[in-house]
């Protein structure tokens, strides 16, 4: 691509010099915590994972001088969906292992993990990262979904590995290809193949979280994509006020985005999903909350209005919960199902093989949501929620619910509905400078780990709040994150997710204004889009969540 390819934000992004650590400004040593445990499940992961349970946690500091460490070649893997910085992950590891040693190598692993066992690579050159960094996306090597869980697989990538002489392998994705990532390392330790394997976390969701992983890279960038296009709505909304906008946001385990926008932007409405669960709230319930919200605004005159919806909302309520439980090891491998030829047919299939609870539940749905509960599976066993058109459901039921009330003559209003769903539109946007920060901190940390021969490692960079320059980098063992729970109809070990805490700062803010939100017009905010240049409260900032987590806000 030749500069007149390249829009003016292109050119400009080329020149940006992300921000790092102090400690990683040069050499560093690396200071070891005590032994950890797992979050849960103790004796079963240590049982699972011998080789690499309970090393102690890793934080880097600046070193008087450079330590000699040997010549490297290392392997990068981009697992699962897109997030914006993936490619300065790369470039960050890329630029900390030719610091160590100019000699040093990068190899991509193409189209995802399935390029690790099928031998398809590149070597990562000087010429090729600087094409890509600061950029979104995932296409410098591409990425995929392939689930790393065989032996067969580690077997024929440690080939590959020993062919290249690759040394580690780096896996940046979310929490099932981190779950993954920690399962091989065990593997390749237990084999003595000298392979050791680090992660970096990712995913736009933001359920990759916890006391040592302050936020999954990202996130960031996306939420601010969405909060400008919800803003835009907002206005728009304001300027017609005949519509009511249903916006569903990515968000399959864990409403984060969700909050993280009604913070920025302060909807009529935002459901959260953890607060349906502990309130055991019925899909009549939220449908209800939602009417008299319209109902209300009716009375003052407001005809429109925003209301966001989580992604993964159908799975938090809980009868549908359990309903999408059974399915999950109900569909699993199941060729009997696979080979009904209609959807009545595979309807009626569902329903006799369900408990009598789960069937009538299944059955008190429109068909059409019905078929997407019951379509493929993602590579984990997970029903894919970004298939199910919650926001339309919800439109539907809301019409019928508002028409109830207008007979009562408690709804003299006027409902128009818009359904929105955003998901792709902030995977592979331009990162923000947090996170093209973040990430380029990120891939840093991981060659300073690499070159000390960790192995069982997710990279780690905390006190996000504070400056750049303040921010901790380290590592943190992969099983202390450990957890067991049912995939795939079999107990599984997995990263735990992290939901959004109901307890916790950012929620409690939250639920103190949405009240003043839902009322009138005047509490819109109007994000706009990432700014680039210019001074650092409008450019550097993190996440509303981040700060007030951390009490900054």
């Amino acid at each position: 691509m030749n500069a007149n390819e390249k829009s003016p934000l292109q050119l400009e992004r080329a020149l940006y010099e992300p921000k790092l650590p102090q400690a990683l400004k040069g050499p560093v040593f690396l200071k070891e915590g005590k032994p950890t445990t797992s979050v849960g499940d103790q004796e079963t992961i240590q049982k699972l994972f011998p080789n690499t349970f309970g090393q102690p946690v890793i934080t880097l500091e600046k070193a008087d001088k450079q330590i000699v460490t040997p010549i490297v070649k290392v392997g990068v893997i981009l697992s699962g969906g897109q997030a914006p910085g993936g490619h300065n992950v790369i470039a960050g590891l890329f630029d900390g292992l030719k610091a160590l040693h100019p000699d040093n190598q990068l190899y991509g692993f193409l189209g995802g993990p399935s390029g690790l066992v099928e031998h398809k690579y590149i070597e990562l050159t000087h010429d090729i990262i600087d094409e890509y960094r600061n950029t979104g996306g995932f296409d410098i090597i591409g990425s995929g979904r392939t689930k790393l869980d065989d032996p067969e697989q580690f077997d024929k990538g440690a080939v590959i590995c020993h062919k290249l002489g690759i040394n580690a392998i780096v896996v940046i994705g979310g929490d099932d290809s981190n779950t993954n990532a920690c399962i091989l390392a065990e593997y390749y330790a237990q084999n003595k193949t000298g392979i050791q394997v680090i992660g970096c976390p990712k995913t736009i969701d933001g359920d990759l979280k916890n006391e040592m992983i302050e936020t999954s890279f990202g996130f960031d960038t996306a939420c601010k994509v969405y909060s400008e296009l919800i803003g835009n709505i907002q206005r728009d909304a304001n300027s017609s006020k005949k519509y009511y906008h249903f916006i569903r946001l990515m968000g399959r385990s864990a409403s984060h985005i969700a909050l993280e926008c009604a913070l920025q932007t302060h909807p009529n409405l935002c459901i959260i999903s953890e607060e349906v669960e502990d309130k055991e709230m019925t899909l009549n319930d939220i449908v209800n909350q939602i009417a008299h919200l319209i109902a209300s605004r009716a009375k003052e005159g407001y005809n429109f209005g925003s209301i966001l919806v989580p992604e993964g909302l159908i799975e938090f309520i809980p009868a549908m919960k359990v309903l999408i439980s059974e399915l999950n090891d109900l569909l699993a491998h199941n060729g009997v199902f696979n080979a009904i030829p209609n959807d009545e047919g595979r309807r009626q299939y569902v329903i006799q093989h369900l408990t009598t609870g789960s069937a009538k539940v299944f059955q008190s749905i429109p068909a059409a949501i019905g078929k997407q509960l019951t379509l493929d599976r993602d590579p984990h066993g997970n029903v894919q929620v970004s298939l199910i058109e919650t926001e339309k459901l919800l439109i539907e039921m809301t019409k019928h619910r508002l028409a109830e009330l207008k007979t009562k003559g408690e709804y003299k209003g006027k409902f128009q509905a818009v359904n929105h769903f955003f998901g792709y539109e902030g995977r592979c946007a331009t990162p923000s400078n947090f996170d093209a920060d973040y990430c380029y901190s990120l891939g840093n940390t991981a060659s300073a780990l690499i070159s000390a021969g960790k192995t069982g490692y997710i990279t780690s960079i905390r006190n996000l709040t504070e400056p750049a320059n303040e921010w901790i980098a380290g590592g943190v063992p992969i099983t202390m994150m450990m957890n067991i729970e049912r995939r795939h109809g079999k107990e599984k070990p997995v990263i735990k997710k992290a939901l959004v805490e109901l307890d916790g700062a950012p929620f409690q803010f939250f639920a103190q204004h949405r009240d003043e939100w839902a009322k009138g017009n005047k509490h819109y905010i109007f994000p706009g889009p990432i700014q680039y240049g210019g001074s650092a409260g409008v450019c550097d900032q993190p996440t509303k969540t981040l700060l007030l987590e951390k009490g900054k806000k």
